[in-house]
């Protein structure tokens, strides 16, 4: 029964546009503020790493089991897979240079305490804390290159920044690991948290989230939007959240850059990460040496790809998908190759190939951002990022899991437990083709001229009665 008159409905939100905005000029300065957001993220990534070149020292220091050792790397990417959307909120909120201040003083807790904790669950503690703070430093590196440079140079600094992300896994391989096996657990790590002072100096005292008069467009007023607020929405704070949330992923640029990233990125990191080593030695009779070869190469071949990825992405927007779809195409190809190839070990050239092919997997998920970047305005961007960003760690996280329950469930029988591979990498190119047109005509849709305006339109004349 009715008790009062009928609300009248809300018409349903269009899509919304970009507001235009001036194209940053770059420049030197550009280059200069820039470089302090990215050295923040190459001491994060550093921090990130350090647990896989002292993975044996952490076993023996807290009295725990491989299980037990992989939840450290498992607990850090959930952490910053559930970190994203929060974090790409709070830089659309409160600004870059806040939020990655708040982030280089978490992970440099994180890894002064993983230093000090002389137990296995203050050590995981200190984990989550340093995979907190990482995660505010990826989306804060993205928004100050679309900040402070022109629009057409936002994809080859996106891959710089993966670039120089990579350079420091590098350096936790070649620089912490000898230090560590010289001067002990305490040392090297208490000592590598010092990096993470020394970038917060800079950060606090220069680093400013866009040129003068570059900002973006002042956000409207929480009071503006009350009318579209039903009772119990949570006051101007949660209207803030789930307008952000629910406008960028209502666009479909948004769902296929999360897309792209979540089919692309995931088999390189799992191999990075924690199963890489194992199958290289243990079902590929490789030795430790050898194997960790061939994981630098890994990072290596991303190195040197990011650039050209970043390069032909910039030049020819037309570029994205193909080089996706391709690397997807190539990875899977791979992949079947060294799984099927008869007896029991792939030959070494074939085993290099793979992990040339592995190093695209990293360039090849920025990609993901391409799409998620024009598809929302500039007071978006944090949100888009972080939602994009989610989809290759949850990827990465699910294959963890999945190849090590098949290892245990089939007696370590690395074949069938590297298939999750190709069935994640089939679920996200079914996602992609499926979004690829809606987004592409949204894309052209926001990225054509507005119709000049010439004053009031006249009004049409009034039709006879017939």
């Amino acid at each position: 029964m009715s008790t009062g008159p009928a609300r009248p409905a809300r018409p349903a939100r269009p899509l919304s546009s970009p507001q235009v905005v001036k194209d940053p000029p770059g420049g030197r300065r550009a280059v200069a503020v820039w470089s302090i957001g990215v050295a923040v993220y190459f001491v994060a990534v550093i921090f990130r790493t350090s647990l896989g070149v002292a993975g044996l020292d952490a076993a023996d220091r807290f009295h725990v089991n491989a299980s037990a050792l992989s939840a450290f790397s498992l607990l850090q990417l959930l952490v910053y897979a559930g970190m994203q959307i929060p974090v790409g909120l709070m830089v659309d909120r409160l600004g870059t240079k806040k939020v990655l201040t708040l982030g280089a003083v978490l992970f440099t807790a994180g890894q002064l305490g993983f230093a000090l904790s002389p137990s296995y669950g203050m050590a995981l503690a200190a984990r989550a804390l340093l995979g907190c703070g990482d995660a505010m430093t990826f989306i804060s590196v993205l928004r100050l290159g679309t900040r402070w440079f022109p629009a057409r140079r936002a994809p080859l600094m996106a891959q710089l920044a993966g670039l120089v992300g990579m350079a420091g896994n590098l350096v936790s391989t070649l620089v912490l690991a000898p230090v560590l096996h010289g001067v002990g657990w305490v040392p090297a790590f208490a000592g590598s948290a010092v990096a993470g002072l020394v970038v917060l100096v800079p950060l606090v005292l220069f680093l400013r989230d866009h040129p003068e008069g570059y900002g973006p467009p002042a956000r409207p007023r929480e009071h503006e939007h009350e009318r579209d607020r039903e009772p119990g929405d949570g006051g101007a704070s949660g209207g803030f959240v789930r307008r952000q949330i629910t406008e960028s992923w209502r666009e479909p640029g948004t769902r296929l850059g999360l897309w792209v990233h979540f089919t692309t990125q995931f088999p390189a990191m799992v191999f990075l990460l924690l199963w890489g080593m194992p199958f290289l030695v243990e079902a590929q009779g490789l030795s430790r040496t050898t194997a960790g070869g061939l994981l630098t190469l890994v990072v290596a071949s991303n190195m040197a790809l990011g650039l050209v990825y970043g390069q032909l992405v910039g030049r020819r927007q037309s570029a994205r998908l193909p080089l996706a779809l391709g690397t997807v195409g190539l990875t899977a190809t791979l992949w079947a190759a060294v799984l099927v190839h008869p007896g029991d070990r792939a030959p070494m050239w074939l085993l290099v190939t793979l992990c040339l092919v592995l190093g695209t997997c990293g360039p090849a998920s920025m990609i993901g951002f391409d799409f998620a970047r024009p598809a929302n305005p500039a007071e978006r961007q944090g949100t888009a990022s972080g939602i994009t960003n989610m989809g290759g760690f949850i990827a990465t996280m699910t294959t963890l899991l999945a190849v090590g329950v098949l290892l245990d469930a089939t007696g370590d029988n690395y074949r069938i437990a590297f298939s999750t591979v190709f069935a994640l990498e089939a679920l996200g190119v079914t996602r992609i083709l499926r979004l690829r047109g809606r987004a592409l005509a949204r894309e052209r849709e926001l990225r054509a001229p507005a119709p000049a305006k010439t004053g009031p339109a006249a009004p049409a004349p009034e039709r006879a009665p017939a």
